[in-house]
C-alpha cells in the first residue's frame, strides 16, 4: 500500500512538471499528454481503443477511465475489454450482461516502469515541441532588433534570456569592444542568425553586425522608416568607427542631414549605444568615382584612376591630405574600402618637376638590405620618390615589412634629397 502512495504523488509531480510547459498552446500541450497516456496504455494493455484520457493542464491533473462489456460469468475472453458479471457487479451491484463499464485506472498501479516510460515520452515529446516552437519564434525575425537580459557573462559569450526565458547567445566576436555586461541588465543586439542543428535551436545576436547600426538608424530617423531615405551601404569598425551611403528618392530631403539631425541629435542616442562608435553619413552615388571620394572624407581626393573589372583603385592627393584619407591606424581608407567594395590605394601627387630628380630603388643597395629593395619593388614601387609619395601603413601591409625597417628606408631615401 505504501508503494502505491509513493507512486501517486510521483506520477502527479510527473505530469506538474509539464503543466507550466512555455511556448505551447494549451491544444498542442493536451494532445500530446494524452498521446503519451496512450502509448504507455497500448503497451500494457496491447491496445488503447478502449480507454479513456482527460488530461485538464490548468489544475494539473488527469483521468484514465477502461471501458469493458459485462460477459456471463466464465466467459471472459480478453481481460482487457471484458469483464465477468460478478466482477461487475461488485462495482456496482444492478449491472447486466451487455452493459458498458467505465472504470477510473489508477496509473500508479501499473508500476515505475510505466511511469519511468510516461516520463521520458513526455520529456522527449515536449522537448522537441518547445524546439519547435523557438525555432519558429525565431527563424523569421532575422535582422530584427531585440533587447534581452543578461544572464550569465562568460569569457567567449554572454548567455541572455528573452521575456519568456529562452536561452540566447551573444558570442565575444559579436560583442563590441567597449562593452560590459553584468547579470540582470538589458542589453540591445541584433537577431543574427538562428542554427537549428539536430532540431536544437541556438539564437545568435550581434552588436557588431553592420544591419544593427542600419535599424538603430532606422528607429531614430522617420524619413527612412518612411521609405523616402534608402541605406545603400553600411561600414564598421565596432566601439571606433562607422561610415553609412545614404541616398534621398526627394531632391527636398537632405539624407545626411536627415539621418545627422540637428546638431546630431538623432545619432547622438545611436553612437553611446555603441560605444562611442563615430558615424559618418556620406551620400550614396553610383559613380564609383564620385562615392570613393565621398568615402575618403574628410580627405580632399585629386584624382583617381580606377580598375573596375579587379574593384581597385588609385587615389592620388596632396601631400597633406593623405594623413587624412588614411586616418588613424588606417581606419579611414579601411572604412572606405569596406563601404565602396574597392581595394583602394593612396599615393601623394608628385609635382613634375620633381620627376626628372627620382632615383632608382637599386641604387640604395649600400645602404638598404637587397631583399627590402626586392620586397618594396614587388609592390610596384621601384623609386624613391614612389616609396615616398606612398602612404608609409601600405608599405608596411602590403610589402610586409616592420614598421622599424620602413621607417629607415624612409629615412634614408629623404636623406637623399635634403642633400
Amino acid at each position: 500500500m505504501a508503494k502505491k502512495e509513493e507512486q501517486g504523488p510521483s506520477m502527479i509531480e510527473t505530469f506538474q512538471e509539464f503543466k507550466e510547459t512555455k511556448n505551447i498552446d494549451r491544444t498542442t500541450l493536451v494532445s500530446v499528454l494524452e498521446e503519451s497516456f496512450r502509448n504507455v496504455i497500448a503497451k500494457i494493455f496491447g491496445s488503447d481503443e478502449n480507454f479513456d484520457v482527460i488530461v485538464n493542464p490548468d489544475k494539473g491533473d488527469f483521468e484514465i477511465h477502461r471501458n469493458r462489456i459485462v460477459v456471463a460469468n466464465g466467459e471472459v475472453q480478453d481481460e482487457n475489454k471484458e469483464i465477468s458479471l460478478k466482477d461487475a457487479q461488485k462495482i456496482e451491484p444492478d449491472y447486466e450482461i451487455g452493459e458498458e463499464v467505465s472504470e477510473e485506472v489508477n496509473f500508479s498501479k501499473f508500476g515505475r516502469r510505466a511511469i519511468l516510460n510516461l516520463r521520458q515520452t513526455l520529456a522527449s515529446k515536449i522537448l522537441e515541441l518547445e524546439h519547435d516552437s523557438l525555432y519558429n519564434k525565431y527563424k523569421d525575425r532575422v535582422g530584427q532588433v531585440m533587447s534581452a537580459e543578461v544572464y550569465q557573462a562568460w569569457k567567449r559569450e554572454v548567455l541572455l534570456v528573452d521575456d519568456e526565458g529562452n536561452e540566447l547567445h551573444l558570442p565575444k566576436s559579436e560583442q563590441i569592444p567597449g562593452d560590459n555586461y553584468r547579470k540582470g541588465e538589458t542589453v540591445k543586439a541584433v537577431i543574427l542568425r538562428v542554427d537549428n542543428e539536430n532540431n536544437n535551436p541556438r539564437i545568435v545576436l550581434s552588436r557588431t553586425a553592420p544591419v544593427f547600426l542600419e535599424r538603430l538608424l532606422e528607429a531614430e530617423v522617420p524619413e527612412i522608416a518612411d521609405g523616402l531615405i534608402t541605406i545603400r551601404r553600411v561600414a564598421r569598425m565596432p566601439g571606433d568607427r562607422a561610415k553609412v551611403a545614404v541616398e534621398s528618392y526627394d531632391d527636398r530631403i537632405d539624407p545626411v542631414g536627415a539621418c545627422v539631425g540637428v546638431k546630431g541629435s538623432r545619432v547622438h542616442g545611436i553612437v553611446h549605444e555603441l560605444c562611442n562608435e563615430n558615424i559618418d553619413v556620406i551620400n550614396f552615388s553610383s559613380n564609383v568615382q564620385l562615392f570613393i571620394q565621398r568615402a575618403l572624407s574628410p580627405a580632399k581626393v585629386t584624382s583617381i584612376t580606377l580598375d573596375e573589372e579587379n574593384h581597385k583603385a588609385e587615389v592620388y592627393l596632396q601631400p597633406e591630405e593623405v594623413s587624412l584619407a588614411i586616418g588613424r591606424g588606417g581606419m579611414n581608407i579601411k572604412l572606405a574600402s569596406m563601404l565602396t567594395e574597392y581595394t583602394i590605394d593612396v599615393f601623394r601627387v608628385v609635382n613634375e618637376g620633381e620627376v626628372d630628380e627620382d632615383i632608382y630603388l637599386d641604387e640604395f643597395s649600400d645602404e638598404i638590405d637587397q631583399w627590402v629593395i626586392d620586397a618594396i619593388k614587388a609592390i610596384g614601387l621601384d623609386t624613391a620618390k614612389a616609396v615616398l609619395n606612398a602612404p608609409r601603413e601600405m608599405l608596411i601591409e602590403k610589402a610586409d615589412l616592420e614598421e622599424e625597417t620602413v621607417d629607415n628606408v624612409l629615412a634614408v631615401l629623404r636623406a637623399e634629397f635634403e642633400q
